[in-house]
């Protein structure tokens, strides 16, 4: 156990779960009440042929779970931000949810958070933030940590997805590459890489809009129970929420004409 403990190289980056380490080819998280959904939702892609997932390898004597360790790079680069990485990641979350096709849709079991009204399509990942996208000569080849991953729609993942990607975010938030950007080019962008119906192109903005709501409600809640939720609080999560909800409002007319 020594010699284990000696070869783990600490993983930084996300905002929620401490404690991940790499031990040569695995990655070494600590368990919670979703990992055993989760390692199902992970073995029911491998099944389904979907390579763009850690696999589940088991737990260990820690009571850790283990999983293989994905190579590449994770977080906000500029070969990250580019078009042809937007319109890739749009094509990888598609592949994802079509992947997750035939896995139960209950509740029960998942870390729960904010959602869409709407019935289930798929297991949404539901926190595609750049530290969750692993990347390889400037194209997403994986998604990583599905700890918040739930059952929800197709448009309220990938609006949760373009919160971060496009984003949906008032410029005095966002990271310096994402700060110029024309946000309407993105989501369009992504909708048509993903093949988003028009329906859905009509309703994004108003999902968004009351996802920021929700997932208000949510991180406040969260928070209240300490740990990381309520470093996040504390760091102003819930006034980003707030400024985006309100930038959301004065540019929506400019934005849904790039989605209609």
């Amino acid at each position: 156990m020594v010699a284990t403990l000696l070869h783990e190289i600490p993983l930084q980056g996300g905002d929620v779960t401490d404690g991940v380490v790499r031990v040569g080819d695995t990655v070494r998280r600590p368990a919670s009440s979703s990992t055993p959904a989760v390692h199902a939702l992970l073995r029911h892609l491998e099944a389904a042929g979907f390579a763009g997932a850690p696999r589940v390898v088991g737990m260990d004597g820690l009571g850790r779970e283990i999983l293989t360790y994905v190579p590449g790079s994770t977080g906000l680069r500029l070969e990250s931000v580019s078009e042809e990485a937007l319109a890739g990641l749009a094509v990888l979350v598609r592949e994802y949810h079509d992947a997750t096709a035939g896995f139960p849709l209950t509740l029960e079991g998942w870390e729960g958070g904010s959602n869409d009204d709407k019935s289930p399509e798929i297991i949404g990942h539901c926190d595609l933030t750049p530290e969750n996208v692993v990347f390889r000569e400037g194209q997403p080849v994986a998604l990583i940590d599905f700890d918040l991953a739930r059952p929800t729609t197709r448009l309220f993942d990938i609006v949760t997805t373009l919160r971060h990607w496009a984003p949906i975010a008032d410029p005095v938030d966002r990271p310096p590459l994402l700060r110029n950007l024309d946000v309407g080019a993105r989501l369009r962008l992504f909708c048509d890489a993903y093949g988003v119906h028009p329906r859905d192109r009509r309703r994004l903005l108003d999902l968004a809009r009351t996802r920021f709501h929700r997932s208000y409600g949510a991180m406040r809640t969260r928070a209240a129970t300490g740990g990381n939720w309520a470093k996040m609080w504390a760091g102003g999560a819930g006034q980003r929420i707030r400024r985006a909800a309100a930038w959301l409002d004065v540019h929506e007319d400019e934005l849904y004409a790039h989605l209609v």
